[in-house]
């Protein structure tokens, strides 16, 4: 037992402090995932969503409960989760790209700080903008209490979630700082894993009811235990690119004359690319289905959007492959590296001082393509298992794809947090092969 990792994860104090903080945070999202907005009638709710399962689900209602944790079928306090605030900072690193003066104050000192405070408080219009459109879907399918006007409903309804989605995010940074990996990341993989257990359910109650033959489902498990071996694998790969350091004087001191390595990985952008996308299209897809009803266009949008759709993932593929290039860009600017590569007297082997930029890039661009297609390909397979096999969507978006991705990479982010903390107070990590290599979700 002496060096049980388990055991010793919560011998050392600082751990011990950050999993109970972080497990006590998680508690409380559960807990204001099913507190309902005020002025809902929970009953009418309950039959509505009843009705529709026994119709075979809505797709844009289980997309939504996916990233929610299950909190928008409640029309509860979190039920737009973290996505505003995800799809605000797209749109903001999307402006300090385009506009050079933005970049140059986000450069300045404390200008990080300046573009965080921006960022939060364009999540809160995008918060108020989406959770109108829930006012509306609210109507539409009539949930709203008897005796509450619908402006009274509304401007409750818009108060409520956008200080709902906003106290998420704060309790996101609290995980960032004083628990474990990064908190938003934590948030969306806690709402998934909730999920999961009435999924399982599900999906044994269709099969005792013959509704999905039981091989199917076996072909499904060895499928999902197959990917995510393969994530795993991928997202632990790298390419090292060997770096050497000439040998240089100052003062009495010596420096330099070590052999080392850039590690760029396989997926420089883990799965911040199949978040990105799904927050980025998650907005303009609740526009569309809450308010369809009231102009045509928007109704072409929402059939067009259809989750389930050729166009929405195709969509989906595109915005995954863009996302991978443009955060590894923003990230692992090659610029830069070879920069500091140079300033410390450094090289590449074979490769000319001035052309070390240019081969650095060649390397990202061969590792992102690859990278960002399987991404893209593992994020539509709920889509496939649903159209060959006839699952729900409820089920199969949980069993593979985004969630798939999301669960096994947050995992081993905090395995990797974790094992960092434990072999700085001298204890053995979690893994008694080899180290796991953090990543940067």
């Amino acid at each position: 037992m002496a060096n049980n990792p388990l055991v010793n994860m919560f011998r050392v104090k600082e751990l011990r402090e950050r999993i109970f903080f972080t497990l006590g945070i998680l508690f409380i999202f559960r807990l204001g995932s099913v507190l309902p907005v005020p002025g809902v009638d929970p009953h009418a709710l309950k039959e509505y969503f009843n009705n529709l399962a026994s119709q075979g689900g809505n797709a844009f209602a289980a997309y939504m409960d996916f990233f929610a944790g299950g909190a928008f079928s409640n029309f509860s306090v979190f039920m737009l989760g973290v996505m505003p605030y995800i799809s605000t900072q797209i749109i903001m690193q999307l402006l300090l790209i385009i506009f050079p003066s933005l970049k140059r104050k986000a450069e300045e000192e404390g200008g990080q700080k300046k573009i965080q405070s921006w960022t939060r408080i364009a999540s809160v219009f995008v918060c108020a903008i989406q959770s109108f459109a829930i006012t509306q879907y609210a109507r539409s399918i009539d949930v709203i209490a008897d005796g509450m006007s619908v402006l009274g409903f509304s401007l409750i309804a818009i108060l409520t979630v956008t200080t709902g989605s906003m106290f998420l995010v704060w309790l996101g940074e609290q995980i960032t700082q004083r628990g474990i990996g990064n908190g938003v990341s934590m948030i969306i993989f806690a709402g998934i894993v909730a999920r999961l257990p009435q999924a399982v359910w599900e999906l044994i109650k269709l099969v005792m009811n013959n509704e999905i033959n039981f091989v199917f489902v076996l072909v499904v498990f060895v499928l999902f235990v197959v990917v995510v071996a393969l994530v795993i694998y991928e997202q632990q790969g790298q390419r090292k690119i060997p770096v050497n350091y000439a040998k240089r004087v100052v003062g009495r001191k010596m420096y330099g004359g070590q052999n080392t390595y850039i590690p760029f990985k396989l997926n420089p952008s883990g799965v911040i690319p199949v978040i990105f996308a799904s927050s980025f299209l998650t907005f303009p897809l609740q526009i569309a289905n809450t308010l369809g009803g009231n102009s045509p266009w928007l109704a072409k949008l929402s059939a067009f959007l259809n989750p389930m759709g050729w166009g929405y993932n195709v969509l989906y593929v595109l915005l995954i492959v863009f996302f991978a290039y443009f955060y590894t860009q923003v990230t692992m600017n090659p610029t830069e590296i070879a920069k500091n590569i140079r300033e410390n007297g450094g090289s590449i082997p074979g490769i000319r001082t001035d052309k070390m930029e240019e081969y650095m890039q060649k390397v990202l661009n061969r590792l992102v393509l690859p990278g960002s297609l399987y991404l893209a390909i593992i994020a539509v397979i709920p889509t496939v298992v649903q159209i060959i096999f006839n699952f729900p969507a409820s089920i199969s978006m949980l069993m593979g794809g985004t969630s798939l991705l999301i669960l096994v990479g947050v995992d081993l982010d905090t395995m990797s947090q974790v094992e960092a903390l434990l072999t700085t107070h001298y204890h053995d990590g979690i893994v008694k092969k080899g180290r796991l290599r953090s990543r940067n979700l």
